[in-house]
């Protein structure tokens, strides 16, 4: 698309309040950039230095790394960062290194997320399996206690700030399913983007697809192609976000950021299904809104209206969390566009 039609918001503006960047142009800056951009030599020869990066620019690195490269940020290049090389420490040292990296709060998978790296592989990493280990030894009495293997010791015990934002126009990598399995883990988590996410959906691929009974064709899946537009209907995008919801319950900022198709839903009310603003995300205090983009010179009227349809949804929305809320819940701060940016 022309830039002179449509000015797309980039991923540079998707940083979570709270957390540590260094300043634009300073040496720290030109030299993790330095480091992004020719990721393919790093990842292969200096593999058993990453992990030694001081622990407060790790997650402005693993930022850097996945805006810059084409390919991304995958899960080996994850543990590079974040796990200590083998053979380098004793069994003992390894004991309280493994203990994680409770000085990084923040982990910024921007434009990794999904595509290079699934939220399944960071699942399994940053909350790995307890592996049982059975007794061969017999115990002399049938009373002895056994022991209890303690569980396994999470990789970032300290996560408080999580972005998934996806690259703009990559949205169709998203998986709900995989960040709802995510989310009742993420107990920690007071800041999470979500900026560019594709409208909630269980099964994204069956929108198309329908089914043959008795009675005629139904719509396979929850969501079909007119559901939004035709319908109005949100009532899977409901059940998804009021799951959501009540897993990241500790949340205080969320960015939607891109994500204006699906702003009606966080208003929407079907049957006992809406988002709940003043219980399960009550503690948000702080909504980012941003369409994602803003019509250029040469922007169609079309365009024009679309732009102003989503910055009105987004007004809409800020009333209406103010609303439910009203006095029993915390005061809401939405970011959103102005319309005098056109």
């Amino acid at each position: 698309m022309s830039q002179s039609r449509l000015k797309t918001r980039g991923l540079e503006d998707t940083c979570l309040p709270g957390t540590y960047l260094p300043e634009r142009g300073s040496l720290i800056d030109i030299v993790l950039q330095k480091l992004a951009y020719e990721w393919a030599f790093h990842r292969v020869y200096n593999q058993y230095h990453l992990y030694f990066v001081p622990n407060h620019l790790k997650a402005a690195l693993i930022r850097y790394v996945g805006i810059a490269s084409e390919a991304g940020l995958s899960l080996s290049d994850l543990k590079l960062i974040l796990l200590p090389p083998p053979d380098t420490f004793d069994e003992t040292e390894l004991g309280s290194l493994t203990a994680s990296n409770p000085e990084v709060n923040y982990l910024d998978l921007s434009g990794s997320a999904c595509r290079s790296i699934k939220l399944k592989e960071i699942s399994d990493l940053l909350f790995p399996a307890r592996e049982d280990q059975p007794t061969t030894e017999l115990q002399e009495s049938w009373d002895v206690s056994e022991s209890i293997p303690s569980p396994p010791r999470t990789l970032l015990p300290n996560l408080t700030h999580l972005s998934l934002a996806l690259r703009p126009g990559h949205a169709s990598s998203a998986s709900w399913k995989q960040l709802l399995s995510l989310s009742p883990k993420l107990t920690t988590l007071t800041h999470l983007s979500l900026a560019y996410w594709p409208e909630p959906c269980l099964t994204p691929r069956s929108r198309l697809a329908t089914v043959s009974s008795p009675q005629g064709r139904y719509t396979y899946g929850g969501t079909n192609l007119y559901s939004h537009s035709l319908d109005h209907d949100w009532s899977e995008a409901l059940l998804v976000l009021r799951m959501l919801s009540k897993n990241l319950y500790a949340l205080e900022f969320l960015d939607l950021t891109g994500c204006c198709p699906w702003f009606p839903a966080l208003m929407a009310e079907t049957g006992h299904d809406f988002v709940n603003w003043a219980d399960h995300w009550g503690k948000i205090t702080e909504l980012r809104l941003y369409t994602g983009w803003t019509p250029g010179p040469d922007a169609m009227p079309s365009e024009r209206l679309r732009y102003r349809e989503g910055v009105q949804t987004a007004k809409d929305v800020e009333r209406h969390i103010r609303t439910m809320r009203a006095g029993k819940g915390r005061f809401i701060v939405v970011e959103r566009d102005s319309l005098d940016d056109i």
